[in-house]
């Protein structure tokens, strides 16, 4: 299987963010593309012919008007599936930087650690209304972007901000809420986070952890999980095996090798980490990936 991270190129820097319009003509080859991902969230809106996306869990067949959400380094490919002109915008954003002082509460909503994001995307099927108006901010967004009239800035960070404010106030099954109603600390959740993502290599301590945030050990572990809805130790595995279920299809190396890469040396532990987060062995995993592989292309 051919797959890699796709580089994002930001359009402006202090946005963080990529959106551009794509066509095909209805005479072009209809090839899959190639399983990729990216750290930034992705939405798609199909403006004209149908349009297929695929993750390991879920194929969307995409007609015009139609919204998908791709969450952070999920794994996605697509591919044009009628002979009509396909006519569709994509809008990259990293957002972790809009999430500002007065919002940043609710950070931890986006951070996917019980859900990824993708499990949102009932949103769009069950609510015509707010699909129609995540679409219509994709179509402003690109339009700002593209004109870059004075305060465009201003207007993009503002629609995003609108885009995350739908997806949770209709979020009806509550997968973005934790149920902790306290105010998050900027700084103190950004840098954690920013130090798991960079040491999810090696063996996480969290005493020490607990001194990068300035608090004593007891202390931090019930810190952590009143602001993030998690305890320490399971956003840290979260994440681990969310890395691991990209390396065992993007790498050769054995199922202990990449357990060991990403911080987890007893392999016992590291199947039923797997199988809790991801519903089925990293062999399992690896079949279905072959045999959807297979029947997309």
């Amino acid at each position: 299987m051919e797959i890699f991270k796709e580089p994002i190129p930001y359009q402006n820097s202090s946005l963080c963010m990529k959106v551009w319009r794509f066509s095909q003509s209805g005479k072009e080859q209809k090839d899959v593309n190639p399983w990729h991902y990216h750290k930034e969230v992705e939405f798609i809106l199909v403006e004209e012919g149908t349009h297929e996306i695929q993750t390991p869990n879920h194929i969307y067949s995409l007609n015009a008007g139609d919204v998908v959400v791709i969450g952070s380094s999920q794994l996605h490919r697509g591919r044009k599936i009628s002979d009509q002109d396909l006519v569709y915008i994509v809008l990259h954003i990293d957002l972790q930087p809009y999430f500002d002082p007065a919002m940043m509460m609710y950070y931890r909503h986006f951070l996917e650690i019980f859900h990824p994001l993708e499990e949102l995307n009932y949103i769009f099927r069950e609510n015509e209304q707010v699909k129609k108006e995540i679409g219509m901010i994709i179509k402003d967004t690109h339009s700002e972007v593209m004109e870059k009239n004075k305060g465009y800035e201003i207007a993009v960070s503002m629609h995003i901000k609108h885009l995350l404010l739908l997806l949770l106030r209709y979020d009806n099954r509550e997968l973005l809420t934790t149920h902790v109603n306290v105010d998050a600390d900027a700084d103190i959740i950004r840098s954690l986070v920013a130090y798991v993502d960079d040491h999810l290599t090696e063996k996480i301590d969290m005493g020490a952890v607990s001194q990068i945030a300035g608090m004593s050990y007891s202390y931090f572990s019930k810190y952590f999980k009143k602001k993030m809805g998690s305890s320490f130790t399971d956003y840290v595995n979260q994440k681990r095996i969310s890395k691991a279920e990209r390396m065992l299809i993007t790498e050769t190396r054995s199922v202990g090798e990449i357990a060991e890469s990403v911080g987890i040396e007893n392999m016992a532990h590291f199947y039923e980490l797997f199988k809790r987060f991801k519903g089925c062995t990293p062999k399992q995993y690896l079949r279905k990936m072959s045999v959807d592989s297979q029947i997309v292309t």
